[in-house]
């Protein structure tokens, strides 16, 4: 039987969501990768374990999650019905609709009908009776804005989640988002999208600037880059890699010569620093103060030790941050 360390809430800071009440760890934990159908249940509990024994206590999913799709949900709900449940109130679980679910279709996108019945679904497979957050996971062109914010208001108001969030939105979608959300009252606090020093993205298209403008919060995902943002691949890849074992989202081909030249450049500098190269990538996200958490995914629980490491400095100097800059942006 798991019983949590009594020293879980002793080092991690926690970050206020925006102007809103909710905090997050600085570190959270996201389930996209390594929680899927194939994946080895006592790996996982391990991995939520050490987790939250060190107090990250936000888990993220979605209902695409796996593979197969809802893989990671079901997997997850076992480990909260066997293990987590008593700490139910001290856990933020998060989860999203949006992307292709099922056939048809009802089973994608943005409409009311799908991202009602998505949730319901996600529901059932973690056997919970709400979530913290519930996100639309990409905007959607075809369905109007209203319809979309609206079913976020539905969900708010049946009791089925606690917040709402926007992933993969750019800056001015989400703000005629923020907007509708306001005059409907919902508790619209996050924006979850990419962000690490080699995507600047959120910064490019406004989504950052509007956040801190606004008051909302910002989690990023893929803030080691897949993984290129780790020392792994420093001498080559790894048999276990997730270019080998997966390819999806990393492939060989994003290994260039001149990527590794980067990689090795910042490596040299986070050892400048007393930091691993992931420790680092994760500290420069939470250097200004407006991206409130780091979602890093983990294969086994020392990786999730190792990232936890990344609050306890995130400080740069001016010269650091010019140094990442010039290596990273370098064409």
């Amino acid at each position: 039987m798991y019983t949590a360390s009594e020293t879980r809430y002793d080092s991690m800071p926690y970050h206020r969501l925006g102007t809103s009440g909710l905090k997050l760890p600085a570190v959270s934990l996201g389930l996209w990768h390594n929680f899927g159908g194939t994946a080895c249940l006592e790996t996982m509990k391990k991995m939520c374990f050490t987790a939250f024994d060190n107090g990250v206590t936000h888990f993220d999913l979605a209902n695409n999650y796996g593979p197969p799709e809802g893989a990671a949900e079901e997997n997850f709900g076992r480990i909260l019905k066997d293990s987590l449940m008593p700490y139910r109130d001290e856990l933020i679980i998060s989860t999203k609709a949006g992307y292709s679910m099922w056939p048809g279709p009802y089973g994608d996108w943005g409409s009311r009908k799908y991202l009602l019945a998505s949730l319901d679904q996600s529901l059932k497979r973690m056997r919970l009776d709400y979530v913290d957050i519930f996100y639309h996971h990409r905007p959607d062109p075809d369905t109007p804005l209203e319809e979309t914010m609206g079913a976020l208001a539905t969900v708010v108001t049946s009791g089925k989640a606690l917040y709402v969030g926007l992933s993969n939105y750019d800056g001015p979608w989400m703000e005629r988002a923020a907007a509708i959300l306001e005059e409907m009252r919902v508790p619209f606090v996050i924006n979850q999208n990419a962000y690490s020093i080699f995507n600047r993205t959120v910064e490019q298209n406004g989504l950052k600037e509007a956040s801190a403008r606004l008051g909302k919060g910002i989690i990023a995902f893929s803030p080691l880059s897949q993984g290129l943002l780790t020392d792994r691949y420093l001498k080559g890849i790894p048999a276990d890699s997730r270019i080998m074992t997966d390819g999806r989202f990393l492939q060989a081909n994003a290994l260039t010569q001149e990527r590794l030249g980067q990689i090795r450049a910042l490596n040299g500098l986070a050892a400048q620093r007393g930091q691993t190269l992931a420790q680092m990538a994760l500290s420069w996200i939470l250097r200004d103060g407006v991206v409130t958490s780091v979602l890093a995914g983990a294969s086994r629980p020392e990786q999730i030790l190792d990232n936890i490491r990344a609050a306890e400095n995130t400080a740069f100097t001016a010269e650091e941050l010019a140094l990442i800059d010039q290596i990273s942006l370098a064409e």
